[in-house]
């Protein structure tokens, strides 16, 4: 069956992709994709520049395709985003383990972890916004995303079977405990007028009357 542009790309992408899982980052090659994807390696370059901007398109199609089945929303409590999005980058990081070890190589910007510190951001400016950042945003930002990216790698060293499922809690945790406040007591509401009586009202049509 013959592939429009669009079929193709994707088709190449999801070798890739699959590729990676299984073999590693050392096996992701443009000449091993091609071979994997039944086609030659400079019908790749037709869709891609190098390899870097092969892994960038792998990355946001994993990345994507993930976060759709977590559906990880902005609309609520903004401390409760937060810790959407935390879970979803632990989850992400440990189910995709080659890959998260490619977004995070110092020197090697990616488009896909650009894409996920401005959602990052996002959600420390709404927390910021509610008045219970003791930070600055920028320093909760990065306090977020090194605790995040730290606790997937600390548990990616260690076997499957050897990693302690508290760590991300503590973590997260410990980072709530230093970027926010305790929740701001709600605004005083000042007690509603009481009714006046009609002789008070009539008492007071009179002093208006006089001034």
């Amino acid at each position: 069956m013959v592939k429009n542009r669009s079929e193709t790309r994707e088709h190449i992408v999801e070798t890739a992709a699959r590729l990676l899982d299984g073999e590693g980052a050392a096996a992701l090659t443009i000449r091993a994709v091609a071979q994997a994807a039944g086609l030659q390696a400079p019908a790749i370059y037709r869709f891609f520049e190098d390899k870097d901007a092969l892994l960038d398109a792998v990355a946001e199609h994993v990345f994507t395709a993930y976060v759709a089945g977590k559906a990880v929303a902005d609309d609520g409590d903004p401390v409760a985003d937060l810790r959407a999005g935390w879970d979803a980058h632990i989850g992400f990081g440990l189910a995709n383990s080659a890959l998260f070890g490619l977004l995070v190589t110092p020197g090697r910007p990616s488009p896909a972890a650009e894409a996920g510190l401005a959602v990052l951001r996002a959600r420390v400016h709404r927390i910021a916004e509610t008045g219970r950042l003791r930070v600055p945003e920028s320093l909760a930002v990065e306090l977020v995303h090194a605790a995040g990216t730290g606790t997937v790698l600390a548990l990616l060293g260690r076997p499957p079977a050897d990693r302690d499922p508290g760590l991300a809690e503590a973590m997260y945790e410990a980072v709530l405990a230093r970027i926010l406040t305790d929740a701001p007591a709600p605004p005083a509401v000042s007690p509603a007028p009481a009714k006046l009586t009609g002789a008070e009202r009539a008492l007071l049509a009179e002093w208006l009357d006089r001034g």
